[in-house]
């Protein structure tokens, strides 16, 4: 068992100095898939990688004994905290106190506002709840893949899948939300 399984243990079993130590242990492999999901953010995002980083360690483990069956559960736990609140956030900045729809327009050069990026975050997670509901293992892969920004290679790992399971699972997922995510012809 590695060190991140054995504090992981530790904390599930109440050692209040257990986070302390994995913390360090986890921190930059967080630090980096939150800095590669921010990348593919939209420009003026106002959510930094540390800050989302900093705010899913505090809802992994800042709760009442936190359980972790291992490092793959553990950074999976890690990968749908950030993914909730990046969708938190993107709802937050749609609210009718923050302005709701509305952007913000330069009065020159004055050009249509496009689809935003937040209603395609938010119909993407839509997207992700159907499809945890028929299948949820894809829908897990998808989360760390288009949340955390893992590849292939290292969601199948996370998961416990073969890599020919995970890439037929990958398919499939990608062909299922295309369907899903298209446009409705009226």
């Amino acid at each position: 068992m590695s060190d991140v399984t054995h504090i992981l243990a530790a904390i599930e079993q109440g050692d209040a100095n257990a986070a302390d130590k994995l913390l360090p242990l986890v921190y930059e492999e967080l630090r980096k898939l939150a800095a590669h999901r921010m990348a593919n953010e939209a420009a003026g995002q106002t959510l930094q990688a540390t800050a989302l980083v900093h705010e899913a360690w505090m809802r992994l483990v800042g709760r009442e004994n936190p359980k972790f069956a291992n490092r793959a559960h553990f950074f999976a736990a890690a990968a749908e905290a950030m993914r909730r609140i990046l969708i938190d956030n993107a709802r937050r900045k749609r609210a009718l106190r923050h302005g709701g729809g509305q952007q913000r327009v330069d009065f020159e050069p004055a050009e249509l506002a496009s689809a935003s990026d937040d209603d395609q975050l938010l119909a993407v997670n839509e997207a992700l709840d159907k499809l945890a509901a028929q299948n949820k293992p894809e829908a897990e892969l998808v989360k760390l893949r288009y949340f955390v920004g893992m590849t292939l290679d290292e969601a199948a790992e996370v998961l416990g899948l073969s890599p020919r399971t995970a890439d037929n699972y990958w398919a499939h997922a990608r062909a299922w939300l295309f369907h899903e995510l298209k446009p409705k012809s009226a």
